[in-house]
């Protein structure tokens, strides 16, 4: 019998995750069947099998997949010497995580899927483990830039920088929400808020 190659074996599961992101993404996980998954992807039952157990395994997969597509665009981004301001390194972000198109899915696609991700990982212990492994990889990643910012004095020393890292977390999950529930905001958007919210001085205020 003719030995598969590993290349052969890693584009079938590519392609099958593929299938089930597509499904996914359109009906929801608890709204997409095995049967669905294996119509979309147009492989057989053991063919499917052979790599994933079932559903809740080909979530893991994607949401793996999900997470990981973020937290390397946030390292990639906060790893950047110098490092940029946060307009322009959220505009990195954003574009790493949507460029990236996971399995090919468009961007309210791709924004859907990863809101899903975070709404199963709230029921899911699996899920939510990944879900937090990859939070705080990011917050430690975003620590850096902190402490990259100050050493070019362009930062207080007297803010938090887990606060910080928080925040910016914060702004780039609430974009995909954004793209996920309305479609259409460029990231072009957001940096510009960024933009004007960083120009405001206090001192015309009080």
């Amino acid at each position: 019998m003719a030995r598969v190659s590993q290349e052969h074996l890693d584009a079938r599961r590519r392609q099958i995750l593929a299938g089930a992101a597509r499904s996914f993404a359109a009906n929801g996980f608890h709204g997409t069947s095995m049967q669905d998954v294996l119509k979309e992807v147009g492989l057989s039952a053991g063919a499917v099998y052979r790599y994933f157990a079932g559903k809740e395994d080909l979530i893991a997969a994607i949401a793996d997949e999900a997470f990981g597509a973020v937290r390397r665009a946030f390292a990639e981004a906060a790893d950047t010497v110098p490092p940029p301001m946060p307009d322009v390194l959220l505009g990195r972000v954003l574009r790493g995580v949507f460029e990236g198109q996971l399995h090919g899915l468009e961007r309210r696609a791709t924004a859907m899927l990863v809101v899903q991700v975070w709404s199963e990982s709230m029921r899911d212990e699996r899920l939510a483990k990944t879900l937090d492994d990859g939070y705080t990889g990011m917050r430690a990643a975003w620590g850096k830039l902190v402490e990259a910012y100050r050493a070019a004095g362009v930062m207080r020393s007297d803010v938090s920088g887990d606060d910080v890292a928080r925040t910016m977390i914060a702004t780039a999950q609430g974009f995909i929400a954004q793209e996920a529930l309305f479609g259409g905001v460029g990231i072009e958007a957001l940096e510009n808020g960024l933009r004007g919210l960083m120009s405001m001085d206090p001192q015309k205020i009080s």
